[in-house]
């Protein structure tokens, strides 16, 4: 088998409750399927599909394809950002599962997606990066990142199991969670304001569900930016309940833009999510590399992206 037809299938065994470690055979099946021999790897634990996906990356394997959540495909394609001879791609295994929606992939591959995912049409995307570190669908500061960060133990963990108190952090944040003062630098201008959400994306969907970046097109080399300020309790009930389908750019509250840069600047060092990895921060340079990553699309679907 020469380089241009190997593939590799980098497997997260704990994504999506363990769902994502039980596709080994179907994955196997699948290429055969298509003529295609295909290695799977399953990782050990946080950080390892990077170093696994630059391996095999190394060892000459074409199509590093990354089976999880947006977790783990931000792990696999950080090690292939600007790597034109190699092609990324995600089989959606996670819980959110939202990268997957700008490729026109659903959440789960049926027969004729896997399809699909093996003839290996190509889009060259842009990529986004914060403090050094890379994002593919967007990242995020405020209540969805208090959130997140209720979701981590003190060393870093993130909890798992019980949804309950999930949903319990999430109520208890939309409660009690305090806006912080943030300076922005963006499109030659500097402001001060509140920030109850600021979402910084390629993508368009966060959370499964909720559309926060309804406009975003992930190859035309800019970041959308969806600030929501300071807000009172029925506001932010209001807000939330408008975010699925988009409604919420009607409010006056919420300031919409694109840029292709961004800092900002806290008091304090805040939580912020990076393809829902957690990070803390004070201060944050954003910035977007276009077109850095290919990666496999359906052809079929609806995706997100010009093809330009």
């Amino acid at each position: 088998m020469n380089s241009e037809q190997k593939w590799v299938f980098i497997i997260n065994p704990v994504a999506g409750d363990g769902f994502a470690g039980k596709l080994e055979a179907t994955i196997k099946e699948a290429a055969k399927t298509s003529g295609i021999i295909a290695d799977t790897v399953l990782t050990e634990r946080r950080g390892h599909a990077t170093g696994l996906a630059l391996k095999y990356a190394d060892d000459g394997y074409k199509y590093i394809i990354a089976v999880g959540g947006d977790g783990t495909f931000n792990e696999v394609a950080s090690a292939l950002v600007n790597r034109p001879g190699i092609i990324s791609g995600i089989v959606p295994a996670g819980t959110g599962n939202d990268f997957v929606q700008i490729l026109g992939f659903h959440d789960r591959l049926g027969e004729e997606q896997w399809k699909e995912l093996f003839c290996a049409n190509v889009a060259q995307l842009d990529t986004g990066i914060c403090n050094g570190h890379f994002f593919f669908n967007g990242m995020g500061l405020g209540f969805d990142a208090q959130v997140a960060a209720e979701n981590y133990t003190e060393t870093g963990e993130e909890k798992k199991g019980d949804k309950k108190k999930y949903i319990w952090q999430i109520l208890k944040t939309i409660l009690f969670y305090k806006e912080k003062k943030m300076t922005v630098i963006s499109n030659g201008s500097k402001s001060i304001t509140d920030c109850f959400i600021n979402t910084i994306s390629i993508g368009r969907r966060f959370a499964g569900a909720f559309f926060l970046t309804p406009k975003a097109i992930a190859d035309d080399g800019l970041l959308d930016v969806c600030s929501v300020k300071k807000l009172n309790l029925f506001q932010r009930l209001k807000i939330l309940t408008q975010v699925p389908k988009g409604n919420h750019l009607n409010d006056r509250k919420v300031h919409y833009y694109s840029t292709s840069a961004l800092d900002l600047e806290f008091d304090e060092k805040v939580p912020y999510h990076l393809d829902g990895e957690l990070f803390f921060s004070d201060k944050f340079e954003i910035r977007v590399l276009k077109k850095s990553l290919n990666v496999i699309y359906n052809s079929s679907g609806k995706h997100y992206f010009c093809l330009s």
